[in-house]
């Protein structure tokens, strides 16, 4: 994941890691998106759009990751710590866990361990985690190729947001397949097309 991401920052500029781009207001951004498709409102029925909130989980992820990067840390010990973190503690509440994780964001820190509180509490495995990634890195870099940082991208097709087809597309493919990601852009490809 960590080399799909430099890939996709490098598309959106190739010195993005010393842009000092504000990754973690991205993330508290993404955090009340995520509660939106959750569903928080008590005063109207809400129904919780599961794909949604796993998708808008994963762009989290891409602005965390982006964080981590830049830091310098040490990718194999996070790892490492996140697989450790994932089943040793009590389960959180998930919109006490996304408000945690926003907090954190605003004092302008990716907190690993409150990102996989919000996973835990969906929940969303490790592995749910890799395939969604790899299946929204498709669509970022995508969006990119169609002029998405220029405003001629169309976030819309054929009635439908390209989270939705991406969601789609994703259920038929094997993430874990090695031709996923030239399967994935290229389903994407005819859908933007057939507009």
């Amino acid at each position: 994941m960590v080399e799909l991401q430099k890939l996709h920052n490098q598309d959106v500029h190739p010195s993005w890691d010393t842009q000092n781009y504000p990754f973690y207001r991205a993330i508290w951004i993404e955090c009340a998106e995520l509660l939106d498709h959750y569903g928080w409102k008590w005063w109207k029925h809400q129904s919780l759009d599961e794909e949604q909130v796993k998708l808008e989980v994963v762009d989290i992820w891409h602005f965390g990751l982006s964080m981590i990067i830049v830091d310098g840390k040490d990718l194999g010990e996070l790892a490492q710590t996140v697989v450790e973190q994932y089943d040793n503690h009590d389960l959180p509440e998930f919109r006490t866990a996304v408000e945690s994780l926003a907090r954190a964001a605003l004092a302008n820190k990716f907190d690993l361990q409150l990102f996989v509180d919000v996973l835990r509490a969906i929940p969303m495995s490790l592995n749910e985690l890799y395939g969604i990634y790899k299946g929204k890195h498709v669509l970022n870099r995508f969006r990119q190729a169609n002029g998405y940082k220029e405003g001629t991208y169309r976030k819309l097709w054929q009635g439908r947001e390209d989270n939705v087809h991406l969601a789609a597309v994703v259920r038929d493919l094997d993430a874990f397949s090695e031709s996923f990601l030239g399967e994935l852009h290229d389903a994407l490809e005819r859908r933007y097309a057939d507009g």
